[in-house]
């Protein structure tokens, strides 16, 4: 769909120096994410731009891969050079054993 030109990784790829941007719903977010994600929800992206990083590599995850596939293409036509879409999103996440807490910090579920 978004062919070659959006780069991505795994989420074994990810780590404590990746920032985590996670760009789901609040509802998504809140029944669960990773630990130290970032929560930007997609559509309150370019309102915000600022809050994501130009200095250091940047993972934007979803669901499945497709919202932050976008977001990646966005940011990329915005400047942005580290930056590369999770491939299989939040649901890789958990399959692969990562933390999934809720917005309580308890233990988390993808939605």
């Amino acid at each position: 769909m978004f062919g070659s030109h959006v780069p991505t990784m795994t989420v074994t790829e990810i780590d404590d120096e990746t920032h985590l941007l996670d760009v789901r719903e609040d509802d998504e977010w809140e029944a669960g994410h990773a630990p130290d994600a970032h929560h930007l929800p997609m559509m309150e992206l370019p309102a915000r731009l600022a809050e994501v990083p130009t200095d250091r590599d940047v993972a934007v995850i979803c669901r499945s891969g497709g919202r932050s596939a976008q977001v990646v293409a966005y940011l990329m036509h915005n400047g942005w050079e580290q930056v590369r879409n999770v491939e299989g999103g939040m649901g890789d996440w958990a399959a692969a054993g990562r933390p999934v807490v809720d917005s309580d910090d308890q233990p988390g579920r993808v939605l």
